[in-house]
């Protein structure tokens, strides 16, 4: 499209083609938004532990670790343990173990409460 050089007359054709041009995007958009939507209503399906860790490169104790330790998010049905998979791509899409991030006060009195301290000596 010609930006210099546009009389009144060109004016018809120039926004003929930016109609066009825009109904093609319209139409890239649309198509793009419907295949994101179908991939999003396809991933609520419950994964089994070995399918969370071959999903996650990492072993069962690593698994059994991090739900506990670290809030994966772990549906317990009787012995057995599910995991969707939606779920477990938002946890990792989060980074974090807990539900809400901490503050640098909370984390610090959380690692000083979780330390042990040693006993003073007593002179008597």
């Amino acid at each position: 499209m010609l930006t210099k050089g546009l009389t009144f007359n060109d004016l018809p054709e120039v926004v003929g083609e930016l109609c066009e041009r825009i109904a093609s995007m319209e139409n890239l958009l649309n198509e793009k938004l419907n295949q994101q939507h179908e991939v999003k209503e396809n991933t609520h399906v419950p994964m089994t532990v070995e399918e969370v860790c071959s999903y996650l490169g990492i072993s069962k104790s690593s698994f059994y670790y991090k739900a506990k330790h670290g809030g994966i998010p772990v549906i317990k049905q009787g012995k057995h343990l599910f995991i969707y998979r939606d779920e477990l791509d938002k946890w990792l899409e989060t980074g974090r173990k807990g539900n809400a991030p901490m503050s640098i006060e909370e984390e610090h009195a959380r690692i000083l409460a979780s330390t042990r301290h040693k006993a003073a000596t007593k002179n008597w």
